[in-house]
């Protein structure tokens, strides 16, 4: 046997150890994912991107763990990692000033520590987005997460005081109303209906028509397949779509384009599933099946 055989050999026997570490990681950090999802959804202003947020976090914890000889303190840990690639993701995708607030004087603790209003807490994701990103996370940490000012200070990497200035100058905006406008194209909605239409026709060879040659397909934390191995896909949902009584609506998921998966009977979708096209083919699929937190965390309307 060649030494290339046994390299390969020795790959194979560390891919079981691997999945059983992985998977661990996984129930450890379960609890905390739906709340680091809503902190990451409202810091990229949808519930897909804050997703991606979160499943880059989960791939940097994992690897920085194997470094480490004793594990941090595990959920503000995470908290700080999101932090940062939230930041990350809005120098890419926003070019918004993302720098740190400066030292201020002291808020009046009696503004950094009042009650938060229900309204802000519950404010729909789009109005994050019209604070600076230092503010929206200190709201966010503080006011809907319920984070301690030195938590919060500590996930956001500055001062308190700098926290408090934050907190009142995003509280007044906020509260002022003002309010992010998504912009989508009819088009996109378009050919969604014709993929529902199919769907909820349970026409699985229409819909595997539909597949460019190099279509992707992400199940959400499961699995990821390309090209031919796509179209197996349907076959799953020939099996489930039926036990399950599922009926597909075409809307607006935080103001983003997406199929909203019903089960029999409920009038709340059980999860979402995102559709990317060109030139009248899908070409990518992104089914947030295995992330039903997701569907907690969004506003939906029928588009």
């Amino acid at each position: 046997m060649s030494n290339r055989d046994d390299a390969r050999d020795d790959a194979r026997a560390l891919v079981p150890a691997i999945a059983e570490a992985r998977g661990r990681f996984m129930d450890l950090v379960a609890q905390i994912r739906p709340e680091l999802h809503r902190y990451c959804a409202r810091m990229t202003g949808n519930v897909f991107d804050g997703e991606d947020i979160v499943q880059d976090t989960l791939a940097k914890a994992y690897f920085a763990l194997g470094e480490m000889d004793e594990p941090p303190p595990l959920r503000y840990w995470l908290f700080r990692i999101a932090h940062n690639a939230a930041v990350d993701f809005l120098r890419r995708y926003e070019r918004r000033n993302v720098d740190l607030v400066p030292e201020v004087p002291d808020v009046a603790e009696s503004v950094a520590e009042a009650r938060p209003d229900p309204t802000l807490v519950e404010a729909a994701l789009g109005a994050f987005l019209v604070l600076p990103p230092v503010q929206r996370s200190a709201i966010v940490l503080k006011d809907v997460l319920g984070h301690s000012l030195e938590q919060t200070a500590a996930t956001m990497g500055t001062t308190v005081s700098a926290v408090k200035s934050a907190l009142a100058r995003a509280r007044a905006k906020l509260d002022a109303g003002a309010s992010s406008t998504t912009i989508h194209s009819a088009h996109e909605l378009e050919d969604l209906r014709r993929y529902a239409d199919l769907f909820n026709a349970r026409d699985w060879d229409g819909l595997r028509a539909l597949l460019g040659e190099e279509a992707r397909l992400d199940l959400v934390s499961r699995a990821q397949r390309r090209g031919r191995e796509t179209a197996s896909y349907y076959s799953q949902y020939e099996r489930i779509a039926s036990a399950e009584g599922l009926h597909v609506e075409v809307g607006l998921a935080d103001g983003v384009p997406a199929l909203a998966f019903f089960r029999l009977g409920s009038t709340r979708p059980a999860y979402f599933v995102r559709v990317q096209w060109e030139e009248g083919r899908v070409q990518h699929i992104r089914d947030f099946r295995y992330v039903p937190y997701i569907a907690d965390g969004a506003g939906f309307s029928k588009g």
